[in-house]
């Protein structure tokens, strides 16, 4: 089977959880701490600022929780999201208003975004499709002049970039995933930044249970009665460990790697692809724009889209489509709600297998199937 998704870890992350575990200290620790201030150099912001937790979930979550929403607040995301995005709304008490969409980039642009806001709007969710960061920078001007909260899901772009600035830091508030499906894995595990530092300080508190200091051994040295509960509001426990953190600390390392592999096949994929009637590749990326290259999704008729998934998978193909249309999940309250290019796109778009562990006959093998498929329903 050809997968979408495929981990890289090998004998240095073995190698790094190996000196965990004969340090005898697996949990929260110094490990953590330095995983934090490397991804927070590699953003280029302060290591006070990022807080490693245990899913990129948990970044949603606990990114909503901190902006203190109330019943009748919105949140406008697009529809094309992850449902953790709208869950984390619901979760918060606010209520998620859903946007549109370009049909080709999968991105909303300022003027969707804009489209969406009402005076109820406290927040504003924007997902980097694939790692494409989209039109993040007109984004965030257009959330600062409206006052508005903007929070970056940079789950799969990790190492993307505008202009050399990273994406995640154009935003107040953003989080990204490493899980076993990621461009960076630890098993599970993400990463909060949050600009400002008080707030960032809250956050690392509600992370750890609402603790204003730690009450264990670590804290010993430092505070006479140290287990003693200071709690200024209650929070939950969804930090990091140092086992995760140790991967995490050498996929950073390998990331630079990771994605210039990402890149050749990207590059491949539209070498192979080129002039196949039927079939419409990722459209290129705008001038000063890096992506993680998360996704390579094409864009078919959809009236055979499905067929043509479904005969790729009896190939041993694996493709899929991220992400599902949110407006017509029952559970976010927006039924009738219409997005024309959101439709259009979820009913063309087909993710294909993207990871560094593609051989390139692999990814002629995908191409090749794709266009015979396509070219049987023509």
């Amino acid at each position: 089977m050809i997968h979408l998704f495929q981990p890289q870890t090998g004998d240095e992350e073995l190698a790094a959880v190996a000196e965990v575990f004969a340090d005898k200290w697996l949990g929260h620790g110094p490990r953590t701490k330095a995983f934090e201030a490397e991804f927070a150099a590699h953003l280029g912001v302060d290591a006070q600022n990022v807080v490693f937790l245990n899913s990129g979930t948990a970044g949603l979550f606990l990114a909503l929780e901190c902006l203190d929403l109330e019943e009748g607040d919105e949140v406008v995301l697009p529809s094309l999201s992850f449902l953790a995005a709208a869950n984390a709304v619901l979760a918060a008490g606010a209520r998620p208003v859903f946007c549109d969409v370009d049909p080709r980039t999968l991105n909303p642009d300022a003027a969707h975004i804009e489209s969406a806001l009402t005076e109820r709007t406290k927040a504003v969710i924007v997902l980097h499709y694939g790692g494409y960061p989209g039109d993040v920078k007109a984004i965030a001007e257009l959330c600062r002049d409206r006052g508005v909260t903007l929070v970056e899901d940079a789950a799969c772009s990790a190492g993307s970039r505008v202009d050399g600035r990273a994406v995640g830091t154009f935003g107040d508030l953003a989080m990204w995933s490493f899980d076993a499906m990621k461009v960076m894995v630890t098993g599970d595990g993400g990463m909060l930044y949050v600009r400002d530092p008080e707030l960032a300080a809250r956050a690392r508190r509600l992370a750890y249970h609402g603790l204003a200091q730690p009450s264990g051994f670590g804290h010993a040295k430092v505070s006479h009665r140290w287990w003693e509960l200071d709690i200024p509001e209650p929070g939950r426990r969804v930090i990091g460990n140092d086992m995760t953190a140790a991967i995490g600390r050498v996929q950073l390392r390998r990331l630079p790697e990771f994605v210039t592999r990402r890149k050749e096949i990207v590059d491949l994929y539209d070498r192979e692809l080129a002039g196949a009637e039927g079939i419409e590749p990722p459209p290129p990326l705008p001038e000063g724009h890096e992506s993680t290259y998360y996704f390579y999704w094409v864009q078919l008729d959809d009236a055979i889209r499905d067929e043509v998934a479904g005969e790729l998978l009896a190939a041993g193909i694996y493709t899929t489509f991220r992400y599902a249309p949110l407006h017509k999940v029952a559970a976010y309250r927006s039924e009738g709600q219409e997005l024309p290019s959101s439709d259009v796109a979820s009913g063309r778009t087909l993710c294909l297998p993207l990871h560094p562990g593609l051989s390139d006959d692999d990814v002629r093998t995908v191409a090749a199937t794709l266009r015979k498929a396509v070219d049987a329903r023509r």
